[in-house]
């Protein structure tokens, strides 16, 4: 596993993480124990950053990595969570001083732990980025030793611009797979240029990527990708990165191709993801141990040439773009 430099902060990661929203809630039911195996996992296949939320589960997502911490003791791994979507709905009122020292307790609470490596404002709403003072409360929270450093997780590339004008944002979570490419044109240059690390959620696009879905599959009641299809819960981008499953179907039929060897889908779309040297740090969830250890071997794999590259970028232009790149 190589590690890369986690921006400002003087700390490296492994470049393929651990995301951990599918252990929280819903992907379908995850029981405890596979969780927890999973965890395992991925830390012994030399994951070392972990990315979870306030809102997985309600905190259970959190108190599972607490629970793998203290089973296995030493060094902790960079634990990163986030803040803001406890609200019940969304304000820049909302991240007064009072919520966000209180979501953060909660989370030190939860991860047991005295100080957060990481706090990401959880997509927070747009008009946000535009209001310095709540940036300034992150600034105090850090000086009072609660947290070390705080980015922002966004659903829009504009979100990301403007957020990394603020000194004191390390990093920026964003969607980045073979299915939502526009990061990679502007975003991924001002992150270098200003020496912020980047996140990239969602790199399979829900799992389309891995080529394991049909027009059939069914999806439990408790998975977003059946209660959030259309959006009804959360923005739809989240969900298969906002491509309408059918169109997302037939375009990894055309991806398929280009996977050679005996590497999987999944392994070939997370390489794909790590070509881009503006990415620090990948973050695939899993529900067992074996999806844990096959997505900490994609680092493992062969760099992919520029005319693979160039293929499955033509697959995005003529299939995905127009249902996606402008919209995020």
């Amino acid at each position: 596993m190589q590690s890369r430099k986690f921006g400002r902060t003087g700390r490296s990661v492994s470049e393929i993480g651990f995301g951990a929203w599918a252990i929280g809630a819903a992907w379908g039911e995850v029981n405890d124990d596979d969780a927890v195996a999973a965890l395992h996992a991925a830390l012994d296949a030399g994951v070392s950053f972990l990315d979870t939320a306030d809102v997985y589960g309600d905190g259970r997502s959190e108190k599972l990595i607490a629970r793998v911490m203290k089973e296995r003791g030493g060094a902790r791994p960079f634990i990163a969570t986030k803040a803001g979507r406890r609200l019940s709905k969304q304000s820049v009122e909302g991240y007064s001083v009072e919520n966000l020292t209180g979501w953060i307790d909660r989370s030190l609470t939860y991860l047991e732990t005295d100080t957060l490596d990481l706090v990401q404002l959880h997509c927070p709403p747009t008009d946000l980025y535009y209001h310095p003072e709540v940036f300034e409360r992150l600034d105090k929270l850090a000086e009072q030793g609660k947290i070390r450093n705080y980015g922002v997780s966004v659903e829009r590339v504009e979100e990301a611009l403007k957020a990394m004008q603020y000194p004191g944002v390390v990093s920026v979570q964003i969607i980045f797979n073979a299915f939502r490419q526009r990061p990679a044109e502007l975003f991924f240059d001002q992150a270098k240029k200003n020496d912020v690390a980047v996140i990239a959620r969602v790199p399979l696009a829900s799992g389309l990527l891995s080529g394991k879905f049909r027009t059939d599959t069914k999806f439990e009641t408790t998975d977003h990708r059946l209660f959030n299809r259309n959006g009804e819960a959360f923005d739809v981008g989240e969900t298969f990165s906002g491509v309408p499953f059918d169109v997302g179907l037939a375009a990894v039929e055309k991806v398929r191709p280009l996977v050679s060897g005996d590497t999987t889908m999944a392994k070939f779309a997370l390489r794909w993801i790590l070509m881009f040297d503006a990415v620090t740090v990948v973050i695939p969830g899993a529900r067992n141990p074996a999806q844990a250890v096959s997505n900490a071997e994609a680092a493992e794999l062969a760099p992919l040439s520029s005319e693979l590259m160039a293929k499955v970028k033509t697959v995005y232009d003529e299939n995905i773009k127009p249902y996606v790149h402008q919209r995020w």
